[in-house]
């Protein structure tokens, strides 16, 4: 930032020029721009001094808005003067050309129905007003953000070494020490950066666009969480005494937790027929936009008891006989088990295992409001890990973290898992995020008899922590709530969505997710690598960032799990998960680097415990 030079030329107004009207008109332009219909160009312009927060704010604003389909574009200081302004210094008049010169970009993108967030220092007030002027004149929303932090402040995160060098003379006009910098007295909103966090001022801006009509209310909604009120629960709880009941499954109950805790958001209890027509036909939900719901939520009943409850306004959901939640308006509908099954899973075939339990549920479904009547507890000394989303955010949010990656398994952690969680934490590290958090979440509901049970798998990923393969210190380990259906790239898409209900802007898709072999061909059921590609394109999943899958496998050279070069592929030994299983049966050790020695164990205990019961 010196001020020795003046780069900027005479500038010369243009003559003879008249400005041409678009054809499309804003309210058209904001029909396509966006997941989310109507026009919300505006700017947001950030000012504060160097190492303020403004960037920071700027690029998480810019993640946020992008994430919950509002376009946006994030125009920074440094980068503007790389191109566009590469031709000016920091004389006075360099500096307001540098101004208007971002202020008319900013306009452009405005029009163009995007939000455009300036990152400047933009210290002299007669400037800023001049930009505030070329949006109203073109009548287009123009919001000041004043990135407040006292200079000490700022100083002491001194990233570039610029108050250092304008401190020693190195560099002269440099605002806050040598230059002045006028400080907004009617911004629309102040950010004390040292006092609040990134995310609590992106909420404190986003609020403020929503005030103005720029962010929808629906962007920023929170979890649905389907519990009663605690003000409302002893009413509650004496209505579900005297109201008629229904006898639930395990597997119903699953699902009740599930919807219950918001994993499922926005929906208000099992689906009704319309919801369940649109999950089955489009693999969304369509009324309020289009969010991305693959798997029907849905109740099944027998003929008895739906002509037992049809004229009931509401009853009690019973499970071992305590009652845990109330349906309330329930509509009852035809279960068309076979078209559901086609639908779901590609096939009829009442070999697989959820297929086979769908077939032999009820011929109806019911749906309707849903009010749980407490949290599901399972008292398997599980219970801790069985975190909401809402509890999920709270962590992240104390962790200060600035990007969580969710890997999602149903089975033990060996090295190649651990090789691409470790490989996302160093990409996003690379990508300029501070403290990236680790979401593993192994699914907790109902799996198939063959699969490791959850209390083993638990045992194992503890093991993986204990032995520093992931690191504890950003690592969350959590369970989620949903049975697994073996869907393949159906269901990859439902385990995708529920994390980033909880938070997580990023998802790591594996080979051949929710898949298995077919019960009588015993060949893939689902190409494997489908559920990758098609999670990469599916609607409605904006705010989360998939990470595609690498083939890791064992590298014989290095002996680790290593991701696999084709051209040397003799180096490489593809083992199994039968062939693990099979090694873990015979309590033999696989190869050095497949997988840490005391999660090793684990699996040898699991399996030897099988034998002790046959």
């Amino acid at each position: 930032m010196s001020g020795n030079k003046k780069l900027c030329t005479e500038i010369h107004k243009s003559t003879n020029v008249v400005y041409q009207s678009h054809h499309v008109s804003r309210n058209k332009r904001g029909q396509i721009v966006g997941t989310r219909s109507g026009f919300r160009g505006c700017t947001v312009w950030l000012t504060g001094l160097s190492g303020a927060g403004k960037t920071t704010i700027g690029f998480a604003l810019e993640e946020y808005l992008v994430t919950h389909g509002i376009p946006c574009y994030s125009l920074d200081g440094d980068n503007i003067r790389q191109g566009l302004n590469k031709n000016l210094g920091f004389t006075s008049e360099d500096r307001e050309e540098n101004i208007r010169r971002i202020a008319e970009v900013a306009k452009l993108f405005a029009d163009a129905g995007l939000v455009c967030i300036t990152s400047f220092i933009s210290p002299f007030s007669k400037d800023r007003e001049k930009a505030r002027k070329i949006h109203e004149n073109s009548r287009l929303p123009f919001f000041e953000i004043f990135v407040d932090a006292p200079l000490d402040i700022c100083e002491s995160r001194d990233v570039k070494g610029l108050y250092k060098k304008a401190r020693a003379g190195e560099i002269k006009g440099f605002t806050g020490i040598d230059s002045e910098y006028e400080k907004p007295e009617s911004s629309e909103l102040v950010l004390k950066t040292n006092l609040t966090s990134v995310n609590e001022c992106i909420q404190q801006v986003v609020e403020l666009l929503e005030e103005r009509g720029i962010v929808p209310p629906a962007a920023n909604e929170e979890v649905k969480e389907l519990f009663v009120f605690e003000n409302k629960l002893d009413l509650a709880c004496a209505a579900a005494q005297v109201l008629p009941t229904l006898q639930i499954t395990k597997l119903d109950l699953q699902w009740v937790q599930v919807l219950s805790e918001g994993w499922a958001t926005p929906l208000s209890g099992f689906m009704r027929e319309r919801e369940f027509l649109q999950v089955l036909h489009f693999g969304t939900l369509l009324d309020g936009g289009i969010i991305n719901l693959t798997i029907p939520i849905v109740l099944p009943v027998s003929t008895e008891d739906k002509e037992r409850l049809a004229c009931c306004s509401a009853f009690a959901l019973v499970y071992s006989g305590r009652r845990v939640a109330i349906l309330q308006n329930p509509e009852f509908y035809p279960h068309r088990k076979e078209e559901r099954c086609a639908r779901q899973w590609g096939t009829t075939c009442e070999k697989h295992p959820y297929i086979k339990m769908v077939m032999e549920s009820g011929d109806w479904l019911v749906g309707g409001d849903l009010q749980a009547l407490e949290r599901i507890r399972w008292n398997d000394g599980l219970d801790q890990y069985r975190l909401t989303p809402q509890e999920l955010k709270q962590k992240f949010k104390d962790m200060n973290a600035d990007a969580i990656f969710a890997f999602q398994l149903r089975n033990p952690v060996h090295n190649g898992h651990a090789l691409l969680m470790q490989d996302t934490k160093r990409r996003l590290l690379e990508r300029g995020y501070k403290q990236p958090v680790l979401l593993l979440h192994p699914l907790g509901g109902w799996t198939k008899d063959d699969d490791v049970p959850l209390d083993w798998r638990m045992k194992q990923h503890a093991a993986v922590l204990e032995e520093g393969v992931l690191d504890p210190q950003s690592t969350i380990v959590a369970i989620f709530p949903s049975p697994m259906m073996y869907a393949g790239p159906t269901e990859v898409q439902w385990h995708c969505r529920s994390r980033m209900i909880a938070g997580a802007n990023f998802y790591i898709v594996g080979r051949d997710p929710a898949g298995m072999p077919h019960p009588v061909t015993k060949k893939d059921l689902y190409e494997p690598t489908h559920g990758g590609k098609v999670l990469s394109m599916a609607p409605g999943l904006t705010s989360v960032e998939v990470i595609p899958f690498r083939v890791a496998a064992y590298n014989k050279d290095k002996k680790c799990m290593d991701f696999y070069d084709p051209e040397r592929h003799q180096s490489f030994d593809f083992i199994s998960g039968t062939r693990m299983r099979q090694l873990a049966r015979e309590n033999k050790n696989p190869p050095d680097g497949f997988m840490a020695p005391k999660a090793w164990r684990v699996l040898t205990e699991y399996y030897s415990s099988l034998e002790k019961k046959d």
